[in-house]
Formats: structure tokens, sequence, C-alpha cells
């Protein structure tokens, strides 16, 4: 129904391993439009805490569907 209405939709898939209909899966998703973000850690903004990657990867997600988060504040204090 997402696809159909032409709605944003995130696919998040699981970590690794994956196998190859797993891959062949998110290709064909990925060539409907879909944006798959798959939940991998950031080091670039020197997480200090497991929560620090958990918000870095959800503001991604926020900022993927165009949602202003609370996030915002403190996305460049790194």
């Amino acid at each position: 129904m997402t696809l159909k209405e032409r709605r944003p939709l995130i696919i998040v898939p699981r970590e690794t391993p994956l196998s190859t209909i797993h891959l062949e899966n998110l290709t064909k998703l990925s060539q409907l439009g879909v944006q798959i973000i798959p939940p991998m850690p950031a080091f670039y903004n020197h997480p200090q805490t497991i929560q620090d990657l958990i918000d870095h990867h959800t503001m991604k997600l926020l900022d993927a569907l165009h949602l202003r988060n609370d996030f915002d504040e403190k996305r460049w204090l790194s």
C-alpha cells in the first residue's frame, strides 16, 4: 500500500549474513524507490556510548523521512 500510494518507505535490513535471496529482494525494493538504510554504526561523530550509536542511527532514519527531531540540536556538536 505504501509503494502504491508513493509514500516514503524505509527498510532497515537485519545484520549480516545476507543471503542471495535477501540481496535480490533488497535490490528489487530499491528499484521501486524504497530507501535501504542498514543499521551500521557511524564512528565519525565519536560516540561515547551505545546510546550515542542508537541516537545517530535514529537521526538518520528521521532525516530520511524528512521529520524534524530533537537530534537536530546536537547534530554537529561532536
